[in-house]
């Protein structure tokens, strides 16, 4: 017995006979689905299903993606596109059945793309430490080599993407590189939605709960060293707030341990002296990401209307 879980579907659970027994092929195709799991009365077939596609970085590397582009035909115009990046800065983009990323490909007909940029697990030893320390904004780079590859040739033939029309959106490590992608490259990203993300290194490794701090300090650097101190600084997004000139989304869980709301708050404070277009979610009753229904389908709402005016509509004071 075993689950499956796709890009397309929710998770079932098959059973099959061993493939000792039968072959690894035969073995597949006697499976046997035991459930079918609720999808809300939405028809399946119209679900877009992920697809792998790899670019080419600022150094050569060669970075892995994941595109879940709507289903739709190329004639009906480009597409615009959210690139998320994930938290961690281990963590991973596996292709997974997201129900937020369907209703953003069928409803609003935007493309999601989800990259696992230097730093992500799952690639090996060398991969996972390449963005350590002092090459942290490496893995910003490899957020605008995406973009270059969003206004390439082959994202156009294959997916018809819209680079004049591109957001950012990430949580936790993801929000860093949400507002960091937004201080360089201004000009290429539409907005950004930031979910409990780092705004100042230094102020997160000596506010984040102790239990975790040191552990932080391997992958970031130590800010009780002077030198590693000024570094952090000079590339913290809040210390480079008016390089921000698109619309800024912040959303924040007023209990949260890993990156306090001291984080949020000092970002919205030095976008909105720059007078760019700030939006603060603020949950009194939340911690390091929304776990509650009624405020993750506040969340939701909110974001969908955020695309909505800020993504799809026409720029920012046209």
């Amino acid at each position: 017995m075993f689950s499956v879980i796709t890009g397309s579907a929710p998770g079932d659970v098959y059973t099959a006979p061993l493939p000792e027994v039968l072959g690894p092929a035969s073995a597949v195709a006697a499976a046997t689905r035991w459930t079918e799991s609720e999808v809300g009365g939405l028809d399946p077939s119209t679900f877009t299903e992920p697809v792998l596609v790899h670019y080419t970085s600022f150094d050569g590397l060669v970075v892995p993606a994941f595109v879940y582009a709507p289903r739709r035909r190329v004639d009906e115009g480009p597409i615009p596109v959210v690139v998320h990046p994930h938290g961690g800065p281990e963590g991973q983009h596996r292709p997974k059945f997201n129900p937020f990323y369907q209703y953003l490909t069928a409803e609003l007909g935007i493309c999601v793309i989800d990259p696992n940029v230097r730093g992500s697990s799952g690639y090996g030893k060398e991969y996972v430490s390449m963005d350590n320390g002092r090459r942290r904004e490496d893995s910003v780079k490899d957020i605008g080599a995406l973009l270059d590859w969003i206004g390439g040739e082959e994202a156009r033939a294959r997916f018809n993407l819209d680079a004049s029309r591109v957001g950012v959106w990430g949580g936790s490590y993801g929000g860093y590189m949400t507002l960091a992608s937004l201080v360089h490259y201004p000009q290429r990203l539409r907005c950004g939605i930031d979910m409990v993300g780092i705004s100042n290194f230094v102020t997160f490794l000596e506010n984040t709960k102790g239990y975790r701090r040191d552990l932080r300090r391997v992958k970031y650097g130590d800010e009780r060293d002077p030198e590693m101190r000024a570094f952090l600084e000079s590339i913290s997004p809040s210390r480079n707030a008016d390089r921000i000139r698109s619309p800024l989304f912040i959303v924040q869980g007023a209990n949260d341990p890993r990156v306090p709301r001291s984080e949020a708050e000092q970002i919205h404070e030095c976008v909105a002296k720059s007078g760019v277009p700030v939006w603060y979610m603020l949950a009194e009753d939340e911690g390091h990401g929304f776990r509650k229904k009624d405020n993750i389908d506040a969340y939701q709402e909110a974001m969908v209307a955020f695309w909505r005016q800020h993504l799809l509509g026409p720029p920012c004071g046209d």
